[in-house]
């Protein structure tokens, strides 16, 4: 194999890996999305609204928002400022509270 068949199969061996990187992230964010939509009572769309709302506003990678919701389904935790805007976001998009919210 020459050099430059070598350089090729790294050039596909790199989109392949973030092909499958992708697929992944995409993966998470869709179940994130359907908490959201679960627990906000909002639509699919809302949903990924408020997913980019907590993204922005606490300066997050969407993915990783992703990713604490679904830790949170899980084990029952989430860093405060996270679940804060995510009360706000959902507060901006349908009757809800977010399950475990305390009354104020």
């Amino acid at each position: 194999m020459g050099a430059s068949e070598s350089d090729r199969l790294s050039e596909l061996q790199a989109e392949v890996d973030q092909l499958k990187e992708a697929v992944t992230s995409h993966a998470v964010i869709d179940q994130a999305i359907g908490m959201v939509v679960a627990w906000g009572r909002v639509t699919p769309d809302q949903g990924w609204e408020v997913l980019k709302e907590v993204s922005q506003h606490t300066n997050i990678k969407l993915r990783n928002i992703a990713e604490l919701i679904l830790v949170w389904a899980r084990r029952g935790d989430i860093p405060p400022e996270i679940r804060a805007e995510l009360e706000d976001a959902l507060d901006r998009y349908g009757p809800t509270e977010v399950p475990g919210a305390v009354e104020e």
